[in-house]
């Protein structure tokens, strides 16, 4: 199954392990709730998942790379106990809590969440003595004489053999105790997680021209050749950085990531290009509506590449744009939740007792108290720490302003604060209005350059895939999307039919 599959695989199992009855037990006692064994190949987004998986269920993660381990690390150090049997003292070996074990009740300590996911990465690469600790984790969740606390569920991850030698074959017995998740690797799947973490649309539009080289692994005589979509990934954060340095990603600097030679040349030469194309092609001038002729005749006739290269910058541009109304769309929302309580508290509150200022600067540090805790407990991630930080800063601003303009009375505190929050729901209005004046622009320039192509195709699944973009369109009327929209979904079932009755 592909990642997004499993994704919602491993949710459904952690909702199933975690009922509870009417007695305060889990439904499925802990010695039947499986571990959940995923194995894909590297750089398929296993790890990412675990992260997003503990924050959208807000519970818990601990997460270790079994092969950095030893023995010792994950089962506990001996010491001797002195023991008493029938009336006889006799030294027994004990051991010291696992490393694995502590970090679970550290974590339990630190944040507060009871319930979590611990997660053991390569499991079937360990060395032979740590091979039966592995097993023995599998099989009674234990390290050592330590068992994993109740609650907590246990997911691991390995690669196939044909990605690394040092992978072992589990046992019948172990197989039989746990739930096997196989993934693989699936463009279109990356694409929606690709969209939202910003990945290089010069990386989006090549992967639509050469699929096959998203993950692949090759074995020559000189070694592994291999681009993963880790390495699409990194290869991405370093391009955008190095723009903003002014610095040139070559054919060696892309080599350093995707450790194919054919595929890094492939992509430093398709990237130079559309950089040359980012110049030629003025794409914001597109998208405000104007469409010159002689571009258009210059797109009919040039190779698929360039074509491609186009309609992969204009999806970009729109990109952003979705995704900023989007950040504003969030923002709005947490500060409105924000004034509510606001207004909650002035209205019980002793207006010469505290002063209404004051009562806003308390809930932006009690914002600030959430926030810091969802960012230490990973139930946040990067962007959503980033919208917290920004309704605290407008909280900060509001208050120096209150104070500025002596605001005093309830119903002039609360009226000044509300005017401020229309004006953020107008600008978010303006911002609404202009992308769906892009996006029409758009479709002006892909009808005019090639009418009803594959590039229109492309254009259209990129819309479809990009969570922004979804947002947007269902709030926005856009006539040619729905039309364009609808034909595409026909055509693929069409086609999909011809597969069955071809068989």
């Amino acid at each position: 199954m592909n990642i997004k599959r499993a994704k919602e695989e491993i949710k459904d199992t952690i909702a199933a392990y975690l009922l509870k009855d009417e007695f305060g037990e889990y439904k499925i006692p802990a010695i039947r709730q499986r571990p959940v064994l995923l194995i894909g190949p590297p750089g398929v987004g296993k790890t990412q998942i675990m992260e997003q998986i503990a924050r959208e269920c807000e519970i818990g993660l601990v997460a270790y790379t079994i092969t950095h381990h030893t023995r010792q690390s994950a089962v506990g150090l001996p010491f001797i106990e002195h023991k008493i049997y029938g009336g006889k003292e006799y030294s027994v070996t004990e051991y010291t809590m696992s490393e694995i074990i502590a970090s679970v009740y550290d974590r339990i300590r630190e944040t507060g969440l009871k319930e979590g996911i611990l997660f053991i990465d390569e499991i079937n690469c360990v060395s032979e003595t740590l091979a039966p600790t592995m097993l023995q984790f599998l099989q009674c969740k234990t390290f050592g004489s330590h068992k994993v606390p109740e609650g907590w569920i246990i997911v691991a991850a390995g690669n196939p053999p044909e990605y690394n030698k040092s992978v072992r074959e589990f046992d019948v017995v172990t197989l039989d105790r746990i739930k096997k998740i196989i993934i693989e690797p699936d463009l279109n799947v990356w694409k929606e997680y690709a969209y939202a973490q910003n990945i290089h649309p010069a990386i989006m539009s090549y992967l639509n021209i050469r699929p096959q080289y998203f993950c692949t692994v090759e074995t020559t005589v000189d070694g592994k050749r291999f681009a993963t979509p880790r390495g699409w990934e990194d290869l991405s954060q370093l391009i955008q950085v190095y723009e903003t340095l002014g610095k040139k990603t070559d054919r060696d600097v892309v080599g350093q990531y995707l450790q194919h030679p054919k595929i890094a040349k492939d992509f430093a030469n398709y990237l130079e290009l559309y950089y040359k194309y980012q110049d030629q092609y003025q794409v914001e001038e597109i998208l405000s509506g104007t469409i010159r002729e002689e571009v258009c005749d210059k797109l009919q006739k040039a190779p698929f590449d360039e074509r491609m290269a186009v309609t992969g910058l204009l999806l970009a541009k729109l990109t952003d744009g979705f995704k900023e109304l989007k950040r504003m769309n969030e923002t709005m929302t947490l500060l409105m939740a924000q004034l509510k309580q606001f207004k909650k508290e002035l209205d019980g509150a002793d207006v010469h007792a505290l002063a209404p200022a004051m009562i806003l600067e308390s809930i932006g540090a009690e914002l600030e108290s959430i926030r810091i805790h969802k960012k230490e407990s990973g139930l946040s991630d990067r962007r959503q720490d980033h919208i917290y930080r920004k309704v605290k800063e407008l909280l900060e601003q509001y208050v120096q302003q209150m104070k500025a303009r002596s605001l005093q009375e309830k119903e002039d505190s609360w009226n000044w604060l509300r005017q401020q929050f229309m004006e953020k729901s107008d600008a978010y209005e303006d911002k609404k209005t202009v992308c769906g004046e892009r996006l029409e622009h758009a479709f002006d320039f892909m009808e005019a350059a090639f009418a009803n192509g594959q590039e229109l195709v492309i254009f259209v699944t990129g819309l479809n895939t990009g969570e922004a973009s979804v947002e947007f369109l269902k709030e926005y009327n856009c006539e040619r999307y729905y039309r364009y929209n609808k034909e595409l979904l026909f055509d693929n079932q069409e086609n999909e039919m011809k597969e069955v009755l071809g068989k």
